[in-house]
């Protein structure tokens, strides 16, 4: 079963490995697929699952929700964001402003099947609106019990502080940000977590696999296999093509050695990985079959040694991104539309 971990510096406890359903549900997998991953998450003992407002345009919350459907509220940890454009992707169907956020947190809730989230995500930096604005809409979302905590996605440590200090200036709880992660991203390390530790915010991660490249599918020279997501543009094919190097592709094939040694296979040694790290408090996953859950949640309570830890540094080597300037990379200056 997975264990689990406080969300930032509060009482709320998430699985450890957290159910997200990006590009699977109403675009990768039909809907009864979609029920049927988020039923064997419910029985490996995930309770906490992130969706967005965007994916899929609002779909996949209304699948998420349905698979959710007749469950115990109590029981489950429901995480969503807003921000990118959505619906008709009008001038005000996007960013963070007061109207924006409203409009966005009671929509998600209709299409949850819920009357509340327990953490409601900023999914980006708004450079558009004042940041007081965007807080104070957080805290009356709060105030109504809409949503239980607040949390952002890819800010910078500078917009974590900023975000931190209105956050308590207006007595709601700022607890956690949801970055890009993994063995070959590293960009959080130098900035963002240790304003994250200073500050009571924790990280949940996403692609902790990057993008599947961590699981050695992808081998150096070969084509990419028949279906997966570096050939299907609906699952986020764009993401991966900075990790589709051959000397990358060929270090993540240096780890292969390093998980059997450890007992594990390889997706469980990439999320084992990023839970290694103590400002983490859940990684990401995402699946198109039920057995792919059964495989990654044994991640979930393992500890690597410092000799695998050497070794995965020393298989990986160059190939890593660790450069902190890509923090201030994520977020449109422009709000999109």
């Amino acid at each position: 079963m997975v264990n689990y971990r406080y969300l930032g510096n509060s009482g709320l406890k998430v699985s450890e490995i957290t159910y997200g359903n990006w590009v699977t549900h109403a675009s990768q997998v039909g809907d009864e697929a979609a029920v049927k991953t988020v039923h064997a998450a419910l029985d490996a003992g995930i309770t906490s699952f992130d969706t967005a407002d965007s994916y899929a345009n609002q779909a996949a919350e209304v699948v998420l929700g349905n698979a959710l459907s007749g469950q115990r509220r109590e029981g489950l940890e429901i995480f969503t964001k807003c921000y990118f454009p959505v619906g008709a992707k009008g001038p005000n169907d996007t960013g963070l402003s007061r109207k924006h956020i409203f409009e966005s947190i009671n929509g998600s809730l209709q299409r949850l099947g819920t009357d509340y989230v327990d953490l409601y995500q900023a999914h980006r930096f708004d450079y558009e609106t004042p940041l007081e604005e965007t807080f104070q809409a957080f805290a009356d979302i709060v105030r109504q019990g809409k949503a239980l905590y607040i949390g952002v996605s890819e800010w910078t440590a500078e917009q974590l502080r900023e975000g931190h200090a209105l956050a308590q200036q207006l007595g709601v709880q700022l607890i956690s940000n949801q970055p890009q992660y993994s063995m070959l991203w590293r960009v959080i390390e130098e900035k963002v977590v240790p304003a994250s530790e200073e500050l009571g915010i924790s990280q949940i991660v996403w692609s902790p696999m990057a993008q599947g490249v961590l699981s050695g599918k992808y081998l150096p020279g070969a084509d990419r296999p028949e279906g997966s997501r570096a050939t299907d543009p609906h699952s986020g094919s764009r993401f991966i093509e900075s990790f589709m190097r051959d000397d990358l592709l060929d270090a993540v094939q240096r780890l292969k050695p390093v998980a059997q040694e450890a007992g594990l296979t390889m997706p469980q040694l990439a999320i084992a990985w990023v839970l290694q790290n103590p400002n983490v408090s859940a990684a990401l996953v995402g699946a198109s079959r039920p057995e792919q859950l059964a495989d990654t949640v044994k991640a979930s309570g393992i500890t690597l040694d410092a000799d695998t830890l050497t070794a995965i540094d020393d298989a990986l080597g160059t190939v890593v991104n660790r450069d902190a300037e890509d923090t201030y990379n994520v977020a449109p200056r422009t709000r999109l539309s």
